[in-house]
Order: C-alpha cells, then structure tokens, then sequence
C-alpha cells in the first residue's frame, strides 16, 4: 500500500466493525487488523498480525489509528505504530473507569483500576510518540444480537419469558449503539479540536433499569413480564441464577438500583455527538 490508510484495531468487534463499513462508505480505504484471516469486504482490506506482536510486524503506511481493543495493548504498540506513520490515535475505553471504580467486588474493582491505569499509559505513551489522542468512553454498548449486555438480557427473555428485576429497578441507564459510536470516532478524528480530550459518550435517552428492560421486550415482540424481586430473594436465588447467567454476581444486581448517568453535552458541542435513543429491534 503506497498511501496510508486509516487502520482498525479490534476491526472484527461490534464498534471496529461498524467504522469499518462507515469509512469504506465515506470512500476512505480502511484498513482491518485481524489476527485471523477475514472475508474480503468491499472497500476493505485486511492486514494479519497479533497486536501483543505489532512490534514484530512490518505495517503498511499509517496516519489515523481506531482502536477499540483492549487499551494497555494499545498502549503497548503505540511505538510500532507512530514508527508507521500514526499521528492520530481515537481509542475506546468505557465510563466503566468512573462508575465501577469503587466497587465492592475486589476482583472487579482491581480490573477496573488495571483499565484506568492502562488508559493513563496510553496517553502517555502518545505523549512520547507525538501522537494526538482522543479516549472516548462509552456507557452501556449494544448491538442487536451481538453485545453481552442488552443482547444477554434479550436471550434470557426469549429463554424465560420474564426477566426478574431487584427492587424496583430504578437505577438510570444510557444505553449506546455502536453503529453510533463508530460515527463518533470518525469525526473526532477529523476534528482537531478534539485531540488531548478524554469524551464520555452516553447514548441519547436516559431510561430506568426497568424501563430498559421493558424496551428489550418490545423489540423482541413480546409482551412485558417484569417481576420486581427483594435484595433478600436475590441473593437466595444467586447460586442458581448463575448456572443459567455465567459472570452473574450480587453486585452486578444491586448495580440494577444504581444511577451510571453521564453529560453528553460536552461531545455533542465538540464531537456532534448526537446519538439515537434506545428502540432496539431484535430478528427472530
């Protein structure tokens, strides 16, 4: 490849995929990064290599970087890729950093506190290379059929018929699509004002958990059977809730009653950040 190419890490997941086909779209000649080989794609083209190993790869001619892999990997290649011409870098972490950052999980709050350090490292790391960064940091990420949040609780649905709910499910939600990310990614990019930002892109609706709920029975077809259960009853249930939900916990429960709200105003002002409130539709 004689000119560079802006290239996708994590270019086979949800929002690497979606900025894939929106920057094949655009006319751009984006290029994938996948450790196995893919489809060929109109518009696309793919480039084989382990991230952990970038620095062993010989890559093809750089200059806008998206990245929604795992960030201390990032971190870890930005060498390899300014080496390749990289000088811009819009990497995904998660609004998780903020909210689950005191959790009362100690394995989760140690994973949690891993990512915000790696995150920190990757900015660093740009600093070093001359690289301009943006971080943008989405809330709940779905897409129909392919996320573990909203597409798991669809699956429990469809399963059962119902979806137990603790308390009342008031904890407020902002559900983000990924097709609305990847948009959100292209035009920081092309954006030098956003360049040195860290953006929290929550979705466009702010709902309760139950609320939320309610929609995935919609999109599904199905009429809602929300049944409220006590704090108490959940965690008689928890041993048995697990063998049907693997990765279940008592605090991902509680978590249900939980606010994990974020201002969209400063992305939208800089980003144009304007993305679609949460109608999903599932295919039977």
């Amino acid at each position: 490849m004689s000119r560079a190419s802006p290239l996708v890490i994590g270019a086979t997941g949800m929002v690497g995929g979606a900025i894939l086909r929106r920057l094949a779209a655009d006319g751009a000649t984006p290029v994938g990064l996948s450790r196995r080989p893919q489809i060929a794609q109109d518009g696309v083209s793919w480039f084989g290599a382990d991230l952990a190993r970038l620095a062993h790869a010989v890559l093809p001619p750089l200059d806008v970087v998206y990245a929604t892999a795992p960030v201390g990997l990032v971190a870890d290649a930005v060498p390899a890729l300014a080496a390749a011409g990289m000088t811009r870098l819009v990497v995904f972490t998660s609004t998780s950093i903020a909210t689950k950052w005191n959790s009362p999980d100690p394995d989760e709050r140690a994973a949690i506190r891993r990512w915000g350090a790696d995150e920190a490292r990757l900015i660093e790391a740009c600093h070093a290379a001359g690289v301009a960064w943006t971080v943008l940091r989405p809330t709940l990420i779905y897409l129909e059929g392919r996320d573990g949040n909203v597409s798991r609780i669809a699956g429990l649905i469809r399963r059962f018929r119902f979806f137990p709910l603790m308390g009342g499910g008031e904890g407020l939600r902002q559900p983000v699509h990924a097709d609305d990310l990847a948009a959100a990614a292209i035009a920081a990019a092309a954006r030098p004002a956003c360049a040195g930002k860290i953006y929290d892109l929550p979705g466009g609706e702010t709902l309760n958990y139950r609320e939320m709920v309610g929609r995935i029975f919609d999109g599904l077809g199905l009429p809602r059977v929300i049944v409220p259960i006590p704090d108490w009853a959940w965690r008689l249930m928890l041993p048995l809730a697990v063998r049907v939900l693997p990765g279940l916990s008592a605090t991902m429960a509680t978590r249900m009653t939980k606010d994990m709200t974020f201002d969209l105003a400063p992305a939208a002002t800089e980003i144009g950040w304007q993305p679609r409130p949460f109608y999903p539709q599932f295919k039977d």
